[in-house]
């Protein structure tokens, strides 16, 4: 015969059983992973039963796979199993404001042989290498087994005059950022980002801040807007370093290579001042970097050298004399602005205004010209006088005109004020009567009207007064009617105006008996008694 066991036996050992295996997983695999880390997770291969698959090598592990898996657990409680699984707890990736991050990629395929930059995020790429996305400020979960982050600033190169930048990139108000694309960068995401060729881009970054990787991009800072370039020439000075100046007042020009200098068309040597105002507006500024480098090399390539070429050129047409005065300067100060705006325009380059500030004449062509001018100035001078002389007696001839006049008009106010206030004073006197005259008049109408007014409300009253007396004598006249004759009528008058509070008390007396039969009813008689005399 079998032995049979408990149920309640086998019921106690399953409860055992799980206490002790729950105690062992909540003991053993927990692993609690803080705020700012996370887990990261190396498959052992099974403990002595099952077929042990390595990862493939240089790639992550693939579920069941010996090795470290892509995905890492983020804070909490996890249960790993430390028989089966290795357990690392790496710390998150952190970049602040004024850095960049530049992620390379240790796991994956080779790229081809014609590219260097991987494409895609962390997390999904299939090369190895550097990856083309700069990761931006924030906090990343990264595991740094298949991913290396290096963390920059902004990055300078210089090439020459030229700086480029990357990384951490800011463009202030009033640049443009040029980019300058060392690879290709293909169409990533349909809609989003076009193929961009390698080389200068024509679309520019407006102002802002930009990580750039500086494995895939560089970019140059423009200024853009209008600026200004004087060409002048070097002036002589003192020894206590002040502008040595001529006879009539021309400040002596050294004879250096400053300046614009070139020979008129009659042999004289010309010097002169020129200031351009002109700028590179934002389309302008990746053909400036480009074509020239940078806004500097813009002025010096460009600018300058224009305005030196078209100032010589059209200068040495014109004789020093017509550079000087006249209509001729005038027409070579237009002819240099036209030329030099459509030179300018052929290089991508804005001009607001050229302006020829100063031109230095030599001295012995200078000082004949302005003795002339001056003698006809002061000839001009002279008829000016004249004429002011002229004037100044005819204003004097006019102001005493106007004084007579003034005192004409101040007389004749006068007189017509006087005359005025005559006839004011007799209108006064006039409407003063009449206004006496229709008083008086509306007084007598007054006391008339007070007058009739007695009469009428004496008429009325007495008139009220005999209706009041017949409507009482009619009114006498029905109640009597109505009562039957004037002795009902008056006993009924009599009655009603008995006070309401009458006691009347019947009593009978004989002869002589009234007053001591009051006596005994209670009423006392105050009237006097004359005495009786008793019978003789």
């Amino acid at each position: 015969m079998r032995r049979l066991i408990p149920v309640a036996s086998v019921a106690l050992l399953i409860l055992v059983t799980v206490a002790v295996l729950g105690g062992l997983h909540w003991t053993i695999n927990r692993i609690y992973v803080p705020v700012g880390m996370s887990l990261q997770l190396r498959y052992k291969g099974p403990l002595v039963f099952g077929e042990r698959t390595p990862a493939e090598t240089g790639f992550w592990a693939k579920e069941g796979e010996i090795g470290v898996l892509q995905k890492l657990r983020g804070p909490g409680r996890h249960f790993p199993c430390p028989i089966w699984w290795e357990r690392t707890l790496v710390d998150d990736i952190v970049i602040t404001p004024g850095h960049v991050g530049i992620v390379t990629c240790k796991l994956g395929a080779s790229l081809p042989a014609d590219e260097f930059l991987v494409p895609g995020d962390i997390g999904n790429t299939e090369f190895k290498g550097i990856l083309r996305k700069a990761l931006g400020p924030g906090r990343y979960r990264i595991n740094p087994y298949g991913y290396e982050v290096t963390i920059v600033t902004t990055q300078e190169k210089r090439e020459g005059t030229t700086v480029k930048h990357s990384g951490w990139v800011e463009i202030p108000t009033g640049f443009v950022g040029v980019v300058t694309n060392l690879t290709s960068i293909p169409n990533l995401k349909q809609g989003e980002m076009v193929a961009q060729e390698k080389g200068i881009q024509d679309d520019v970054l407006p102002p802002g801040i930009y990580p750039i990787n500086g494995y895939e991009q560089q970019v140059d800072i423009v200024e853009i807007g209008y600026r200004e370039t004087t060409i002048a020439v070097t002036k002589l000075r003192d020894a206590d370093g002040k502008i040595v100046h001529d006879e009539s007042g021309e400040p002596a020009v050294a004879d250096d290579e400053e300046g614009i200098k070139f020979p008129s068309s009659d042999g004289f040597p010309i010097h002169m001042d020129f200031t351009a105002i002109w700028g590179l507006m934002p389309d302008q500024a990746a053909h400036a970097v480009r074509t020239f480098g940078n806004v500097a090399e813009v002025e010096n390539k460009v600018v300058i050298p224009q305005i030196e070429s078209i100032c010589r050129n059209n200068g040495s047409t014109l004789k020093a004399i017509e550079l000087l005065v006249g209509e001729q300067r005038e027409q070579f100060q237009e002819m240099n602005l036209k030329e030099f705006r459509e030179v300018l325009a052929e290089k991508n380059v804005t001009v607001e205004y050229g302006l020829v500030r100063h031109i230095y004449i030599p001295k012995e062509i200078r000082e004949p010209i302005q003795a002339k001018n001056l003698a006809t100035e002061l000839a001009i001078t002279r008829e000016q006088e004249k004429l002011t002389a002229n004037a100044e007696g005819e204003l004097k001839e006019a102001e005493q005109q106007v004084d007579l006049s003034t005192e004409t008009v101040v007389v004749e106010t006068e007189r017509l004020y006087e005359v005025k206030l005559a006839e004011g004073d007799r209108e006064a006197k006039e409407i003063e009567a009449l206004t006496e005259k229709l008083v008086a008049a509306i007084e007598k109408e007054t006391a008339n009207f007070r007058k009739q007014a007695q009469i009428t409300i004496a008429t009325a009253e007495n008139e009220g007064l005999e209706m009041i007396e017949e409507a009482t004598a009619e009114k006498f006249g029905l109640a009597v009617a109505a009562f039957g004759g004037a002795e009902a009528y008056i006993n009924w008058v009599f009655a009603t105006n008995l006070p309401d509070d009458l006691e009347l008390k019947l009593i009978y007396a004989g002869e002589g008996t009234l007053w001591t039969d009051a006596s005994n009813l209670g009423i006392r008689a105050n009237l006097p008694i004359a005495p009786v005399s008793k019978p003789k």
